[in-house]
């Protein structure tokens, strides 16, 4: 049975022709089915904005199909072909691992701005099968490899349009393919963004140098970057690149969350007109819990949105207190955030290793155990499409009360982490859960300080952000307590293709 043709908004409609009349200027043709090969010339930036619900996301992986469908090539994340002559390319991109996840589950082929930024090389013999993989090349023989593995790669591959994944399935571990990654030189071709409302400037102007046909596609109700002055890069763009969607589209049944989020733009509603419709939507619909307490079973997984650090230390320290967690070391299971790499310039390779992995700031990891080698720890590393790796880590867990952090694992250089039971609403940007647990407290203390960014009070732009990470349930805690766990920590519900160890030193930089 054929599917229902899908019927665009009035809105989505002008957006869709605004960017296939922005792709015709650059030799795309989506209605007549033409590409030509790209030319020089100034380069074309525009913004779809809209708010959670409006159909951004349905209008990008709309315009991905019919883009595929006239034959333009999708780069991804961990391969990129031989450039045919006159192909013209597409890259979806997302700031983080995790909002890249989401794209994908939804069937839109996202990869991460690092991935696209830092290349992997691969070894000529292993290039000739991603080729092959690719729809490139006839089927290679390859001493050592069977027929029957390659049956299983080329399975892996159309399950997962992943050349790592499937060369894993084949057997062969990431030592064997891919011998190091490099930063792209090359600019590539088409480039849409998801949630460009977390970009900073540095990272826009990269974007720009790499595609001359960029499309941003953000939410302007959420917090811009810490360090952007309130300002999104979309901000700055004419009017004429701009295009807000504003039709709500929401499920046959309405759903209850986005209503929530969409009733913070009521100039007339302060926060306790806001807590009572909360709770009123709990009693109409399981969706929405008006929690009298932390789930501390979610914050393994899902950690709780906080708007101060102080909350955030103190909600990590009784998640480790409940779980038993020994102040000497972490438990399989634990959830951690990474800080950043602390590498030195001259290992500046084995940083691109880290960053292409996945191991970027923000990234969401769950512990594993430790590494073969003191200081090394092995990680999940949430969202990536091959998540189990093992790095050098410096894992510093905070204490109330306390400046210096308590250091359970530490290599002398390598990934930093933090907790991640609890993370910041700023940090949740560009991440989704199920469950979302939103600590409500911290959002009162928000209010009563009468705070504003960019003329709307925080408290409403931090309440908008913290809703709308949950893609099926919100719980907003109203109280300062915490649940006891029902179960251990486990490490059971993580899938996903192991990647390989590539992470552990070399041996000229052994101990980092």
């Amino acid at each position: 049975m054929n599917a229902p043709a899908l019927t665009f908004s009035e809105d989505q409609a002008l957006a869709h022709d605004r960017v296939a009349e922005m792709l015709r200027a650059a030799g795309v043709d989506l209605d007549d089915g033409i590409c030509l090969p790209a030319s020089d010339g100034s380069g074309q930036v525009m913004a779809l904005m809209g708010k959670a619900g409006s159909g951004k996301t349905l209008l990008l992986s709309e315009l991905v199909k019919a883009l595929e469908a006239i034959d333009v090539e999708i780069v991804s994340g961990d391969f990129e072909s031989k450039q045919r002559k006159g192909r013209r390319s597409l890259a979806v991109l997302a700031p983080t691992n995790k909002a890249a996840f989401v794209l994908r589950t939804r069937g839109v082929p996202a990869t991460t701005i690092h991935r696209i930024l830092y290349t992997p090389v691969y070894d000529p013999e292993y290039e000739k099968i991603a080729e092959w993989l690719a729809g490139h090349e006839e089927q290679p023989e390859i001493e050592g490899i069977t027929q029957e593995a390659l049956d299983r790669a080329k399975a892996t591959y159309e399950a997962h349009k992943s050349i790592p994944a499937a060369l894993a399935a084949a057997g062969l571990r990431g030592s064997d393919f891919i011998t190091g990654w490099k930063r792209r030189e090359d600019p590539l071709d088409i480039g849409f963004v998801d949630e460009s409302s977390m970009l900073d400037d540095r990272q826009f102007e990269d974007l720009k140098e790499i595609f001359p046909n960029l499309v941003l596609f953000g939410d302007p109700a959420q917090l811009a970057p810490v360090n952007q002055s309130g300002q999104m890069v979309f901000d700055k763009l004419p009017e004429k690149n701009k295009l807000e969607l504003h039709r709500i589209h929401r499920q046959e049944a309405d759903n209850p969350i986005l209503d929530l989020a969409h009733a913070l733009a009521d100039p007339q509603i302060g926060f306790e007109d806001f807590e009572r419709l909360v709770e009123e939507a709990s009693r109409r619909d399981v969706r929405v819990n008006f929690a009298q307490r932390v789930e501390v079973d979610l914050m393994a997984r899902s950690p709780v949105l906080v708007w101060r650090n102080a909350t955030r230390i103190r909600l990590i320290n009784a998640f480790r207190l409940v779980h038993g967690a020994p102040e000497t070391e972490l438990l399989p299971g634990e959830p951690l955030i990474c800080d950043g790499i602390e590498l030195p310039l001259k290992h500046r390779k084995k940083r691109l290793d880290l960053e292409a992995r996945g191991l970027i700031k923000g990234a969401q990891v769950v512990y594993l155990g430790p590494g073969r080698k003191p200081g090394f720890s092995r990680l999940h590393v949430m969202g990536a499409i091959e998540p189990q790796v093992s790095a050098a880590s410096i894992v510093k867990i905070e204490k109330p009360e306390e400046e210096e952090p308590f250091i359970p694992y530490a290599a002398r250089m390598g990934a930093t982490f933090l907790h991640g039971a609890a993370v910041t609403i700023h940090k949740a940007q560009g991440s989704q859960w199920e469950d979302v647990q939103v600590f409500a407290p911290d959002l009162y203390a928000a209010a009563r300080m009468g705070r504003s960014e960019a003329g709307q009070p925080l408290w409403k732009r931090l309440a908008y952000v913290a809703i709308t990470r949950a893609s099926e349930r919100l719980h907003w805690v109203v109280r300062n307590r915490l649940a006891k766990p029902n179960s251990p920590l486990m490490v059971d519900d993580l899938g996903g293709t192991p990647a390989p160890l590539a992470l552990e030193p070399q041996s000229e930089i052994d101990g980092l």
